[in-house]
């Protein structure tokens, strides 16, 4: 009988399996990303169109001192689409920039491929119909009307070899005060220095103020894993003097459920899986951060700086930088303080940051992420080797001792106070802690969420190979071999467990690899080699301290017989 339920399980098992990878290929797809913005035409009059009123304003009167505490958020003017857009190409950035306001509606990073082999970059912003992402800053100017048109220099711009740093200006003139919108663009650089130089030619001074603003619909994150449980953070997040990093999603966006922050210093982002936007005023002023939503009911996460008089003849720098790129850790820590924390690694950071430093030093000595993790498993491993032995050998003590275990439930099942007493004697009398095989365990989980974590928002793993059918760590194996050598690895462990006494919890026990199985399917490659690589030594070791105690006679000395 048991033979013909392994020749109709077997053939089930199979089909089953290629359902499932079948499965992956037709639905396991991402979505296409938008395409660059194509040049249009100008108006027929050569004139850009104006923007709503509204603009970028901060409906408050700012103070000649610079005090913005009372100051509140206004609305995000949509972008017009009739004008000619001016495109910015680094080694690192692909950008179009709107001239009319000079925001940001379209950034790809050509270092970041949409899929493991396409030939498009990864598109982090971008004002289309399926998303609207776009870095918006603005200029609050006396007596202006609507958001700033500018006049570019040339439509195009490119860092060419040889060169290390490329400038864009943007020139208007705004009831007698000269302005120029700089984007200041470094090579290999994700960040941009946005500035604004004002010349009042004015006879009376007046007052200006720098706007930042990040404005994001409730599209879905499309570099976000689709496993289960494996969602990334995507909403917004601040640094301030009271919080180093405090996260507000959307729906506290779309509520209102955001007070205004006054502090020095600070930054504002959106945060997606593996990239994130920021803007980072001088660390040294006082800014206003808020958010709110805009006329298209996107979230709007920004920061207005502090008001600056800008005197008869006189001239002002106003600015900010923005980043658009990868969540790598020493980027981002080279723009702003804290800013690194947008790399999320979970309330088990402490844990998961050393981890993470650990594994970043091995792969600086052997090039390849995969075996970076498998020796990292190798040196969490030998570190909690010696709770791993203490479970071990407490498993193995059951082992050995189960057939005495189940004489004495036998014999007295029927009377419980009796067999307990029974069972705590014969425990202390063979040094058994019945929760000794439990407690190593539990300790060893913490390292591993932190591991989960760590692997799950690690950039440096998108589209990293490791050998032969591993082709990108961040995502799931596409033929399912490892989540299959997992669970036959835990399976393998259970044979050298000690068999439940209750037989409800052992049919339990018997299913775990099944499910755990079924769950690592949509695993990120890189976090379930963790896994199989840990079981492979956890058998390892687990079979020669078994052993061991098998062979130890003065183990179960005592033992009674029937």
């Amino acid at each position: 009988m048991d033979v013909k339920r392994l020749l109709l399980l077997i053939p089930l098992a199979v089909l089953a399996y290629l359902i499932v990878v079948q499965w992956n290929q037709d639905y396991g797809q991402v979505s296409p990303e938008p395409e660059a913005p194509s040049f249009t035409s100008s108006p027929a009059n050569g004139e850009a169109q104006p923007a709503d009123p509204d603009g970028l304003a901060v409906h408050a009167t700012p103070s000649a001192t610079g005090d913005v505490s009372q100051a509140m958020p206004g609305e995000v003017s949509s972008p017009t689409s009739s004008r000619d857009l001016i495109a910015v190409v680094t080694d690192v950035l692909d950008l179009r920039i709107d001239p009319q306001g000079g925001d940001v509606v379209y950034a790809a990073l050509p270092q970041h491929k949409l899929t493991l082999n396409s030939d498009r970059p990864y598109v982090l912003l971008s004002d289309s119909e399926s998303r609207s992402y776009v870095a918006r800053s603005g200029l609050q100017l006396d007596g202006q009307a609507g958001r700033i048109a500018f006049t570019p220099e040339q439509t195009e711009y490119r860092l060419s070899e040889g060169e290390d740093r490329l400038e864009v200006d943007l020139r208007a003139e705004v009831n007698g005060v000269d302005v120029i919108k700089r984007f200041t663009f470094e090579r290999g650089s994700y960040a941009v220095d946005v500035n604004y130089y004002l010349a009042n030619n004015t006879e009376a001074p007046v007052t200006a103020r720098f706007i930042g603003q990040l404005a994001r619909d409730n599209s879905p994150d499309p570099s976000s894993g689709v496993a289960l449980g494996m969602s990334s953070y995507l909403g917004a997040a601040y640094s301030t003097q009271d919080s180093r990093y405090e996260k507000v999603d959307f729906d506290d966006i779309q509520r209102g459920r955001f007070e205004n922050r006054d502090s020095q210093g600070g930054w504002v982002a959106i945060i997606q899986h593996y990239f994130v936007s920021a803007w980072a005023p001088p660390q040294n002023q006082q800014n206003l951060f808020y958010a709110t939503t805009d006329s298209q009911n996107r979230n709007v996460a920004a920061f207005a700086g502090p008001v600056t008089s800008v005197a008869a003849e006189g001239e002002a720098r106003l600015g900010a930088t923005l980043y658009m790129g990868p969540k790598v850790q020493d980027y981002l820590e080279a723009v702003a303080p804290n800013l690194r924390l947008t790399v999320d690694f979970g309330w088990l950071w402490f844990i998961a940051n050393p981890l993470f430093w650990l594994l970043d030093q091995i792969h600086s000595l052997i090039g390849n992420w995969g075996w970076s993790i498998v020796l990292l498993t190798i040196v969490v491993k030998l570190a909690l080797w010696p709770l791993s032995a203490k479970a071990y050998k407490s498993m193995a003590r059951m082992r050995k001792l189960g057939p005495e275990m189940q004489r004495l439930k036998e014999q007295y099942g029927d009377d419980r106070q009796k067999m307990s007493q029974e069972m705590m004697k014969f425990y202390q009398k063979e040094k058994i802690n019945p929760l000794g095989g439990c407690l190593p365990i539990l300790v060893q989980m913490p390292v591993f969420i932190a591991l989960y974590w760590m692997l799950l928002e690690s950039v440096e793993l998108r589209h990293a190979p490791f050998m032969f059918w591993i082709q990108d760590l961040s995502v799931k194996d596409p033929f399912f071999i490892l989540p299959i050598l997992m669970g036959a690895s835990m399976f393998v462990q259970q044979l050298l467990n000690p068999t439940p006494p209750d037989p409800m919890q052992a049919k339990i026990m018997r299913m775990l690899p099944i499910v755990f199985t079924f769950f690592f399917l949509w695993f990120p490659a890189g976090l379930v080699i963790y896994w199989v690589v840990n079981n492979i030594i956890s058998i390892a070791q687990q079979y020669a301290i078994t052993r061991k105690i098998e062979n130890d006679p003065t183990v179960g000395k005592g033992m009674k017989t029937k």
